[in-house]
């Protein structure tokens, strides 16, 4: 049966709002920066992106990633990082580079590894300083454009992240209230190339359970979210396991009957109206205590 509840849309960038105030939060770490700067020396962060004094360039970097600091740098959900990677993630977004998924693959061999961070960085340094001739880049508004972006980026797997662990609480709470003997193990689970976020087991089956989310439906990519809904479901099943996609879409124009399982859920809501999705996920799941109370029972 298609959904009929009433949806609720968003015309205000939500996303991009509460970004923007993260990012403005991160100025004073910009600025602790350009204090370190001028504590050696240097007028500006140009000044010190193109110092051709090499040896003088990989101890600055080096000094201030062991440098205590009380300024604090935000994640994507305006968490704060640990001052050590909080200075490592910076100096990598400075150079316009990705400390995670490019940069730290580079450094997983041997050696110290506040050292082996400060000689990567200092090459980047040297690469990426005549792309940006430029003092104007590497001043706050600039700065403040990457770190937007990337915050952008790793804001998506956060917000899984987060989503998942809603998923977990709601379902712990419903087991012990009608208790039932359900385990829920911290990790996702890997089948091929599908990720599952939660997993619920039973004496002798379990349940996959895929968190979708959504911000955007437009052009091809309502097309692709729904093709990834129904992919996920189909491994599940074709792996022997039962499968309850959660989908969170402000305007998903896919058609719950028309998914290849028995139960799911979806929420007509906006990704970043967290304080609204808990409790209307709670009742979703709570509508499928049946469900799960069979998958005890077995």
């Amino acid at each position: 049966m298609p959904d009929d509840r009433p949806q609720t849309f968003v015309i205000e960038n939500l996303r991009l709002r509460e970004l923007v105030a993260i990012v403005a939060a991160n100025r004073a770490f910009f600025e602790d920066f350009e204090t370190f700067l001028r504590d050696q020396g240097y007028r500006h962060v140009f000044d010190f992106v193109v110092d051709p004094d090499d040896a003088r360039a990989l101890q600055l970097i080096q000094d201030y990633l062991e440098r205590s600091s009380t300024a604090t740098l935000y994640d994507g959900l305006a968490r704060p990082y640990s001052n050590r990677k909080a200075k490592w993630y910076f100096i990598a977004w400075l150079f316009r580079d990705a400390p995670a998924q490019r940069l730290g693959p580079l450094l997983e061999r041997g050696g110290d590894v506040t050292r082996r961070q400060a000689a990567l960085l200092n090459e980047i340094r040297k690469f990426v300083a005549p792309l940006f001739p430029d003092p104007a880049s590497w001043t706050w508004p600039a700065v403040s454009e990457v770190i937007l972006a990337r915050l952008e980026g790793s804001r998506r797997a956060l917000k899984g992240n987060l989503f998942e662990g809603i998923v977990r609480d709601v379902l712990s709470e419903l087991f012990v209230e009608f208790g039932l003997e359900l385990t829920i193990p911290e990790r996702e689970v890997r089948l091929h190339d599908e990720t599952y976020d939660v997993q619920v087991i039973g004496p002798s089956r379990s349940v996959l359970i895929p968190v979708k989310t959504r911000e955007t439906m437009g052009g091809g990519h309502a097309m692709l979210f729904t093709r990834d809904i129904h992919k996920s479901i189909s491994v599940a099943q074709e792996n022997g396991f039962e499968c309850i996609p959660i989908v969170i879409a402000e305007s998903w124009g896919g058609d719950l009957s028309s998914l290849p399982c028995s139960h799911s859920i979806y929420l007509s809501i906006n990704p970043n109206q967290v304080d609204k999705i808990r409790p209307l996920l709670a009742i979703e799941l709570r509508r499928l205590s049946s469900v799960f109370a069979e998958l005890a029972s077995d």
